[in-house]
C-alpha cells in the first residue's frame, strides 16, 4: 500500500552542457583566442575538413558545426582555424565528469561535453536546485576555465532542450508540471533526435515548433515516420520516462552515420561500412576487448530502422573480420528491401577479454593483426583522418568538400552502448 504521509517527490533532472567545448578548451590554453572568431576542425586548404565547434563570435558570421572549412572561411575571413587536440579535450572532460560526480552519484555521461544528473530531493543540501546548478557552473568555470549551461526539468528530454535554451553560459529551470508549456514554442531542431533530414520532413508538414508537433494527429505522424512518429509526439510534450543511467561496463560498442542524402550507391555504402568497421576495431583494441557478435543498423528512407546480427563463434577485434561479417549482413538487407539507406551503423557485442581466435591461417591472422596495429599507431599519433585504406577512398570523392567523415569527432564520443 502506498504511504501518503510522505508523497513521492517530483522527478528533477539536470542536463549540463559545456559551451563551445573544443574552442573553450583551446582558449584556456591560449587566452589570446578569447573574444575572437575561432573554429576547431581543421585548416582550410589542408583536406576536406568540416567545422567541429565554432566560437560564438564565429557563429555571428554564420559559421556552424558541420560546415565545410572552405565555406566557414568564406563567411568569416578573419576566423582562426585550429586542427584540434583530442588529449586536451579528453582531460577537460574527465575533470568535468569528476566535478559532477561530487554533486550526485546518479550521473549519466551523454558525450565528452555533456551529462545528465538525477537531482530529485537534492535541494535540501543546497537550499534549492537552482542554487545547486549555479554551484556546479561556478566549479566548472573555476576549475576548468570554461562556461557551462544547465537545463533543469522533470525529464531528460526537457532538461536537454532547456540547456540549449540556456546557452551561452546560463541556466533554465522548467517548473514542475511546466514541461509541455516550455517545450511548445521551441523550434523543432532544438529537440534531440531531430536531425536535418527529420526537420525538413516535419517542415514539409507545416511543423516548425514543438507545440505544433505535439498537436499533430498521431496517425499523421506514424504514417510518415512509423513508430518513430509516436516518440516524436511524446517527446515534443516533454514526456520522457527514461532514467538517468550511471555508466556500467559496456556490453557492446557501435557507431553510425546519417547521410546527407539517402543512398543505394553500393560503392558508397560499402566504403562507409568499412570506415565504421575500422572505427570499431580501433576502439576494441584500445581497450583490450574482443567481441563475438557483429551487428549492423539501417534506417531506410521511410524512417523504419532494422538491426541485423551474426554470431561468429569466436572473439575478434580485427577490422577485416568485422567488415566482412557486416558486409554480409548489408548485402542481405539490400536484397530484401529496395529503399535507399538513410543511416548505416556497425557494432560488436558480447565483449570479452582474451586472445583472438580468427578463422584464418596463423600467418594470415598475424598479418591482419600487424596491419591493424600499424594503423592504430599512425592514427593515435596523427589522428584518425591521417591514413585511409583503399576500401574507404570513395568517401572522400563523395564528400564534395562538405561533410568529410574523417574530420568528425573521434568515435569515442557517444558510441558506448550501456544497455
Amino acid at each position: 500500500m502506498a504511504d501518503d504521509t510522505f508523497p513521492e517527490k517530483p522527478r528533477r533532472i539536470m542536463h549540463i552542457d559545456l559551451d563551445a567545448f573544443f574552442v573553450s578548451v583551446e582558449q584556456v590554453f591560449d587566452p589570446s583566442l578569447k573574444g575572437k572568431p575561432v573554429a576547431v576542425g581543421g585548416i582550410p586548404g589542408e583536406g576536406r575538413g568540416v567545422v567541429t565547434t565554432a566560437s560564438y563570435e564565429a557563429r555571428k558570421f554564420g559559421v556552424f558545426s558541420g560546415m565545410s572549412l572552405v565555406e566557414a572561411q568564406r563567411r568569416c575571413p578573419k576566423c582562426i582555424f585550429i586542427g584540434g587536440n583530442w588529449d586536451r579535450y579528453s582531460e577537460a572532460s574527465k575533470k568535468f565528469m569528476a566535478i559532477l560526480a561530487d554533486f550526485s552519484p546518479f550521473l549519466e555521461p551523454a558525450g565528452i561535453d555533456e551529462a545528465y544528473l538525477e537531482v530529485t530531493g537534492f535541494e535540501s543540501l543546497h537550499g534549492s536546485l537552482k542554487a545547486m546548478g549555479e554551484k556546479i557552473r561556478k566549479r566548472i568555470r573555476d576549475e576548468i576555465g570554461i562556461a557551462a549551461s544547465i537545463g533543469l526539468a522533470g525529464s531528460k528530454i526537457t532538461a536537454k532542450v532547456a540547456s540549449k535554451a540556456a546557452k551561452p553560459d546560463g541556466m533554465v529551470e522548467v517548473p514542475v508540471g511546466g514541461e509541455a508549456a516550455f517545450m511548445a514554442p521551441q523550434p523543432i531542431g532544438r529537440m534531440p533526435g531531430v536531425g536535418g533530414v527529420t526537420e525538413k520532413a516535419l517542415n514539409s508538414l507545416g511543423i516548425r515548433t514543438l507545440g505544433q508537433l505535439a498537436s499533430m494527429p498521431l496517425d499523421s505522424l506514424t504514417s510518415r515516420f512509423g513508430s518513430y512518429g509516436e516518440m516524436l509526439k511524446r517527446h515534443a510534450r516533454g514526456i520522457d520516462r527514461s532514467r538517468v543511467q550511471p555508466p556500467s561496463e559496456a556490453k557492446s560498442i557501435s557507431t553510425e552515420r546519417t547521410f546527407d542524402h539517402d543512398s543505394r550507391d553500393r560503392e558508397f555504402l560499402e566504403a562507409t561500412l568499412r570506415y565504421l568497421s575500422e572505427q570499431i576495431g580501433a576502439r576494441l583494441r584500445k581497450y583490450g576487448q574482443k567481441g563475438s557478435v557483429v551487428h549492423i543498423r539501417i534506417r531506410w528512407s521511410d524512417f523504419v530502422a532494422i538491426t541485423r546480427q551474426r554470431s561468429l563463434g569466436y572473439s575478434t577485434d580485427s577490422n577485416e573480420v568485422i567488415f566482412d561479417e557486416a558486409l554480409k549482413l548489408l548485402d542481405k538487407a539490400l536484397e530484401s528491401n529496395r529503399q535507399a539507406v538513410r543511416l548505416l551503423g556497425v557494432g560488436v557485442a558480447n565483449l570479452s577479454e582474451g586472445e583472438n581466435q580468427l578463422p584464418l591461417s596463423i600467418g594470415a591472422s598475424a598479418r591482419s593483426s600487424a596491419i591493424d596495429k600499424a594503423l592504430d599507431r599512425i592514427r593515435k599519433r596523427y589522428g584518425f583522418s591521417s591514413i585511409q585504406t583503399g576500401r574507404t577512398l570513395p568517401l572522400g570523392h563523395r564528400s564534395g568538400g562538405r561533410e568529410h567523415p574523417w574530420q568528425r569527432k573521434p568515435p569515442e564520443d557517444k558510441q558506448i552502448d550501456e544497455n
